[in-house]
Order: C-alpha cells, then sequence, then structure tokens
C-alpha cells in the first residue's frame, strides 16, 4: 500500500510538540490523535511481526495483528518469510487465525477459495458462476505485505516506499548484531494488558530516572564506589551479586541465572583497592567468562569484552516505534507495545537466550494475557505496572497539560515523539530516514536532539 507524500505544511498535528522538552497530554488519549496514528504512523512502519521460531517449517504461519489490520506471516517453501493481508479476496474473510501450520496452503473456511504458500489463487469453487473480470489472475492472489527478516523476527510493513528493513534500523541494527541476536532463542513469553496508551506504557522502560524510586531494591551500598571515602572489595562484589541476582529473579531473568551462578562462582577474587579499577576488573573478569562458558557449550556468543572496548556492552535498543531490545551478558529481554485503543496496551515481554548451534527447540506458544495487577509478575515489572495506570489517570487532571522532561534524561521521549509528529505531518522517507538514526539508538539518558525538522 502506497503511502501519499505530503510536505510538512500540508497536514496540521494537533497537539504538536512545539516545545521539546514538553509533551502535551492530549497525545495519550485524545482520539483524534488516535486516529492518526492509525492512518499516518502505523501504515508506515516496519514493525515486529513475529518470531521466525513460531514459523520455524514451510506451511507454518502466524497472525499478526494491528489495530483494525490482520496480517499473517508464513514460512514459504524455499525457506523464506512471506506476508499477506489476512483476507480472502472473494469477501473478506480471514483465511486463518492465530498460529498453525498449512498442510496444502491456505483454504478460506467460508467458500473454499485456496491459495499456495506464495499468495497465488489455486482453486475458485463454483468458477463458472462468476464473471470473468472478478477472476482476473493475480487480482485474486492473497494480497501481499511487504516482509523482511532481522534479528530473529519477521518485520512487516504496509507501505511499498518504505525504506528497506536495515536502513530503517541503523544504527541499532548493526549494534544488535554484534550482539548475535539473531541467535537467540525464546524461553519464555509473556504478555499484559495496560489500561494506558502504547506510548506512555513504553516510556516507563525508556528512562532510568524512575529507578530508585520505583525500585527500592535496587539500591544497594557498595555497588557505585567513588573515590571519596573508603572501598571495600568484598563490599563492591556482595552488591554486584545481589544486584544480578534482583536482575534474575525481580526481572524473571533480564540476568540469565545461568550468567549469575557465572558471576557467583567469583566471589573470591582479588580485586585492587582502587574503586575504578577494581570495577574494571570485575566487569572484564565476568565478560571474559560468561563468554568463555557459553562458548564452551557450543552457543553462538559473541565476546563480550571485544563488545564493551566498542562502547557497545549495554546497548539497550529501541526500534522506533514499538520494540525494544536489552541485552545483558549470555542473553535479552525483548519487549513489544500494540494500542488496543487510545487508553489502552497490549505489551509482550520475551526472554531470549541461547542454545547449541542446531538444537531443536518447541515453537513458543503464545502467552496469556495477564492484568497489569496480576499476582502473576515478577516484582519488577509488577512495580512499573503499578505506576503506568495511574500515570494515565494524571493525565486527566484538569490542573494538568504537559510533560515535562529532562532536557538530559528524558531527552528520547522528546526524541521519539517529534519523528511520530514527522509522520503524521506526511514527511517523506528522505526526511524521516536521518531522524530515525536519532531514535533507533540506546535510549537512556539520551539528551533532547535536534532533529532538523
Amino acid at each position: 500500500m502506497a503511502v501519499a507524500q505530503r510536505k510538512w505544511s500540508a497536514l496540521p498535528v494537533p497537539f504538536a510538540i512545539e516545545v521539546p522538552d514538553r509533551v502535551p497530554k492530549e497525545r495519550y488519549y485524545d482520539p483524534a490523535f488516535y486516529r492518526m496514528e492509525a492512518d499516518l504512523l502505523w501504515p508506515r512502519v516496519w514493525q515486529m511481526a513475529c518470531r521466525l521460531e513460531e514459523i520455524p517449517e514451510p506451511g507454518d504461519f502466524a497472525e499478526y495483528e494491528i489495530l483494525d489490520q490482520s496480517i499473517v506471516v508464513v514460512r514459504a517453501e524455499d525457506g523464506s518469510a512471506r506476508a499477506y493481508q489476512n483476507a480472502c479476496r472473494h469477501r473478506g474473510v480471514k483465511v486463518v487465525e492465530g498460529r498453525g501450520t498449512l498442510e496444502s496452503g491456505f483454504t478460506c473456511p467460508f467458500h473454499g477459495w485456496c491459495y499456495g504458500l506464495d499468495g497465488a489463487n489455486t482453486f475458485v469453487s463454483q468458477r463458472r458462476t462468476f464473471s470473468e473480470h472478478n477472476l482476473e489472475p493475480g487480482d485474486i492472489d492473497l494480497t501481499a505485505v511487504r516482509c523482511e527478516t532481522w534479528g530473529g523476527c519477521a518485520w512487516i510493513n504496509l507501505d511499498d516506499d518504505a525504506p528497506p528493513l536495515r536502513d530503517y534500523l541503523e544504527p541499532i541494527a548493526s549494534i544488535l548484531d554484534a550482539w548475535k541476536v539473531e541467535s537467540l532463542r525464546t524461553e519464555w513469553w509473556y504478555a499484559c494488558r495496560l489500561p494506558a496508551n502504547w506510548k506512555l506504557a513504553q516510556e516507563a522502560f525508556v528512562e532510568q530516572y524512575h529507578v530508585l524510586e520505583t525500585h527500592p531494591q535496587l539500591r544497594l551500598p557498595g555497588r557505585y564506589p567513588s573515590r571519596q571515602g573508603s572501598f571495600d572489595p568484598k563490599v563492591f562484589v556482595e552488591s554486584e551479586l545481589e544486584y544480578l541476582r534482583l536482575m534474575s529473579e525481580g526481572m524473571a531473568g533480564m540476568v540469565h541465572a545461568s550468567d549469575v551462578r557465572i558471576a557467583e562462582g567469583l566471589a573470591g577474587i582479588e580485586l585492587p583497592d582502587e574503586p575504578r579499577a577494581a570495577m574494571d576488573v570485575w566487569n572484564r573478569t565476568l565478560n571474559h567468562e560468561v563468554t568463555r562458558r557459553h562458548r564452551e557449550l557450543g552457543h553462538d556468543m559473541p565476546d563480550i569484552n571485544a563488545l564493551q572496548d566498542q562502547g557497545i556492552n549495554e546497548p539497550m535498543a529501541y526500534c522506533f516505534p514499538h520494540y525494544l531490545v536489552l541485552p545483558m551478558y549470555s542473553s535479552a529481554s525483548a519487549y513489544r507495545f500494540r494500542p488496543l485503543g487510545p487508553e489502552e496496551t497490549l505489551m509482550e515481554i520475551w526472554s531470549l537466550t541461547r542454545f547449541p548451534v542446531g538444537t531443536e527447540r518447541p515453537r513458543p506458544v503464545p502467552p496469556e494475557v495477564w492484568a497489569n495487577d496480576d499476582e502473576r509478575w515478577p516484582p519488577i515489572p509488577a512495580q512499573d505496572f503499578s505506576n503506568v495506570p495511574r500515570q494515565q489517570k494524571g493525565l486527566h487532571a484538569n490542573g494538568f497539560h504537559y510533560m515535562r522532561l529532562s532536557e538530559k534524561n528524558e531527552g528520547h521521549i522528546s526524541n521519539y515523539h517529534r519523528v511520530i509528529d514527522a509522520f503524521l505531518a506526511g514527511l517523506p522517507w528522505e526526511r524521516l530516514v536521518p531522524a530515525m538514526r536519532s531514535v533507533n539508538v540506546h535510549p537512556l539518558e539520551v539528551p533532547v536532539l535536534d532533529l532538523e525538522f
């Protein structure tokens, strides 16, 4: 679906970001603004539709829904991933639902029209009853949707004029390639229905300003030694181990349990008395041991110290507009956000880890969707989920008009909102892509940037 390109001034954007560090509250609940996003943002952006391990064999399919659009991603006979609009060309019935395996292509459950894995129509029941103009070759094939793969996932885009996926995702795509994220596999997959706007939901996870207040268990003495005062290397190591345990247990695996055990095996390490030197020795020793142990197990594992030398060893990765990857040591968490309404969001969380190359893994099972206050949530996301609905409610206060962002610590929120405005105004891709390179980055503590719009 080609999208008409407009000049910036051709379409006014309501509640636009006029002061970069102030975000008008209406952007998080106004129905008209939500409709503009549905019409002008989501049909143009690349979206993570499914993990490739959900469709490992030819004929395996996964349905991806965004707003009122249903897309089916299928593994073709040649091993590629392809995507189609999930609507029979006869009377629009969805040809599949959910996930499964097609034994002999798509068959519409209503009247039996059939399609191959390549989307081509292969059968029309009672064909002679139709006029020729309704059965023109090619016109009755499933409507193809752009589909490309990267990072262990299939991505779709409804805009035929959008740039290639890799161009769209840089520079974070190259950074995550260095992390070998394509080798990660699902260990578990959770989902949450949040009573909040999709942008508000993700903003709780792209800044660190909230951490010490929202997650008081992370206030660990001795973890950030300074040049002033005494420094005890043993206290520092104990704090590091406690932090890793909290990130493993409190986040249900942001640091994988296997990496925690490796760190615990280093508890008796001898460290220098100088704080910065001690931190460096600890980090490089742990990085080395995690890399070595996982490679011994046959995992496709990057050299974490080499990543550290490149300055990309903590690359919380933001992929505009709705997908995040958070690698830590051998593994990673991934988040995906999808709007269900102006004030409702589906958030999904994956725990991704490494297995020996060639090991067969079961297909991930789509999760039961839990409420934000479900008792099964691990402690840290439960704390985040307690804030977000309260914030959504607070935005409706008559005396509250806009968010006041920290120019240095919460700049990413301003940056990606202004990119949204550029989509809503209909800017052409040659102006969008440079700005997106400023948001497809590590989002924490990014300052407000000049996006040159």
